[in-house]
Formats: C-alpha cells, sequence, structure tokens
C-alpha cells in the first residue's frame, strides 16, 4: 500500500485527542470515522470537533468553506463492525492501559481488512507491550500526536517486528496531514519531546509533593528563568491531569519508585475533588483565567494577591 491508497481513516477513541487527530485528516481530504463506546459520548465528540474548527477559521488557519468541506467527510458510530468497514487507516487514543489497547485493536483485527495499518496515539507506553495482541503486530506504528493546535510534531515509533514498509507508509501519512516527523530508530516511553517533559513533571511534583515550594511558585521559576507563558502545572492542567495520573500511576507500580507513588498521591488529591484540570475549568489553576496568565504573576505583588485569595474562607 502506498499513502495514495489510504482514503478512509478510523479514529479509536473520541476524547480530545481523538478529535484533535480526526479533524486533521478530514482537513487533508481522508475521509473520518469515530468510533466510541456510545452514540451519546459520539455527539458530544462531534460538537466539539465543530467547534474546534471554528478555532481554526477564527485563526485564520481555514476557511469557512473547507472547514463545511472537512466536516462533512467525518461520520461517528458506537457499531465497530460499521466502523471498521472499508477502513484503511487506524489511529487509537483510548486510556493509556496497554491490556485495553490490545483487547480493542484486537477486536478491530477481526473486523477490519487485511490491509488496514494500525497506530496507537499512546503518550508513554511502547507498542510492544500489546503488538502481539492486535493479531497484525507487522502493520503496528506508534504515530503520536501533540495538541495539534500549538504544534505540527508527531512521532513515529516501530516496535522490532514492525514492517519497515509499514513504518514508512506511516511517515508518508503523517506528512501528507501537514506534521513534522520526528523518526525513533528504537522504542523508548515517551518519544522524544514527552521524554524531556515527563522528567520536567516529576521534578515539578517532587518538589511540591515533599512540600518544597508551592504549586504556584514552582511555575514562577520556570517560567522566570525560561521565559514561558506557562509552567509545568499549567501544562499538566492543559494535559488533563487524569492523563498525567494514570502515566504517572503506572509507571509508579511498575517500578516501585516511593517519590513517583508520592507524585501520583499528590495528583490524586485532585482528581478525587473533580478537578481535572482545563476541562472542567479546575485543577492546579481556575481557568478560563488562570493566574499564570494575569501580568502581575510574576511580581511580588502577583503572589501576594494569590496569598491573600487562599486565606479567604470558601464561600
Amino acid at each position: 500500500m502506498k499513502v495514495e491508497d489510504i482514503k478512509r481513516v478510523l479514529i479509536l477513541g473520541a476524547g480530545t485527542m481523538g478529535q484533535q487527530i480526526g479533524l486533521q485528516c478530514a482537513m487533508h481530504q481522508y475521509d473520518v470515522v469515530y468510533y466510541d463506546l456510545s452514540q451519546e459520548i459520539l455527539d458530544k465528540a462531534l460538537r466539539r470537533v465543530a467547534k474546534l474548527g471554528t478555532w481554526y477559521t477564527s485563526n485564520g488557519l481555514l476557511t469557512e468553506e473547507n472547514l463545511q468541506t472537512a466536516l462533512a467527510r467525518i461520520s461517528a458510530t458506537p457499531d465497530p463492525a460499521k466502523a471498521a468497514q472499508d477502513v484503511d487507516f487506524i489511529s487509537e487514543s483510548v486510556p493509556e492501559d496497554p491490556e485495553l489497547k490490545g483487547k480493542i485493536f484486537a477486536q478491530f483485527n477481526k473486523l477490519c481488512p487485511e490491509r488496514t495499518i494500525f497506530t496507537t496515539n499512546t503518550s508513554m507506553l511502547i507498542p510492544s507491550m500489546f503488538a502481539d495482541a492486535t493479531g497484525r503486530p507487522e502493520k503496528l506504528v506508534a504515530l503520536h500526536f501533540h495538541d495539534v493546535r500549538s504544534t505540527t510534531v508527531v512521532d513515529v515509533m516501530p516496535h522490532p517486528g514492525t514492517d519497515p514498509e509499514v513504518t514508512r507508509l506511516v511517515h508518508d501519512f503523517a506528512v501528507s496531514i501537514g506534521q513534522i516527523v520526528i523518526m525513533l530508530h528504537r522504542e523508548n516511553s515517551g518519544y522524544v519531546f514527552n521524554t524531556m517533559l515527563s522528567s520536567l513533571f516529576s521534578s515539578a511534583l517532587a518538589l511540591a509533593s515533599r512540600n518544597v515550594a508551592a504549586v504556584e511558585d514552582i511555575d514562577r521559576a520556570w517560567m522566570g528563568v525560561m521565559h514561558t507563558f506557562m509552567g509545568p502545572f499549567g501544562i499538566m492542567d492543559q494535559i488533563g491531569l487524569s492523563t498525567v495520573w494514570t502515566i504517572t500511576d503506572y509507571w509508579a507500580k511498575k517500578t516501585g519508585d516511593a517519590q513517583a507513588q508520592a507524585n501520583a498521591d499528590f495528583l490524586k488529591q485532585y482528581l478525587d475533588k473533580g478537578h481535572l484540570g482545563f476541562k472542567t475549568n479546575r485543577g492546579f489553576y481556575s481557568y478560563p483565567n488562570p493566574a499564570y496568565t494575569q501580568q502581575d504573576f510574576l511580581s511580588d505583588a502577583g503572589k501576594k494577591k494569590k496569598q491573600e485569595e487562599t486565606q479567604e474562607p470558601d464561600r
């Protein structure tokens, strides 16, 4: 198969990343079908895809005509057999559980045409962890996206059993949807950017969980020195604290690292309160106007204001 032969793309998992990936494919003239567990989930996802599309048009990245053409290429179904029909390429974005990923791929292995390529958008797992379970390990490659709104960088990572021709095809597909492809020569948990980012998160969480410094001050340290508009805790809010916790807790239990477990437990306090980050308007910060976006966040005045706010009784 050549990239020109790919016509229909199936998105497994209609969460935020699946929504972004699907729209990106539709914008580049691929037919896209979303699959998830219920029509309710899918209807909500389609509304968010349309909203994401308006973000592209409002920022001058897409014309209204092209957006409507892209949206017309998108469909959704909770019926796995219907979703798999005549599909050429799969992008999977289900929760970070290797057993779950293997189970879902195995299900679609029985339903998809023999030619169908399987790709996983896992953030921290490696494809060899569930390659055999997919039923077609030679056709499995990791194609990892970041936030498509802010970057066009993707990672392509085969596992030892991937057919090199499939790896090249996935590379070409990523280029065809406007991505800058980072090729990994070997499996690495976290790929390239996320490996560096996870070290930042681990360090920041360790400082907070050990009560070395407050969350806001840890972010101020990073933002003030690196001249960024967001610190590690702000970034975690954007990713989603449930995702960060799942990855942190998984590796803490797998490695037995006490500090990693302390980091996971620190995150869990926020999850237990329903504070999942940007998507729930509350995480380490409150949204839509988080403190780190305020002009005085890096000043003493900003710190004093925050301290006064935290001392006020709950209303």
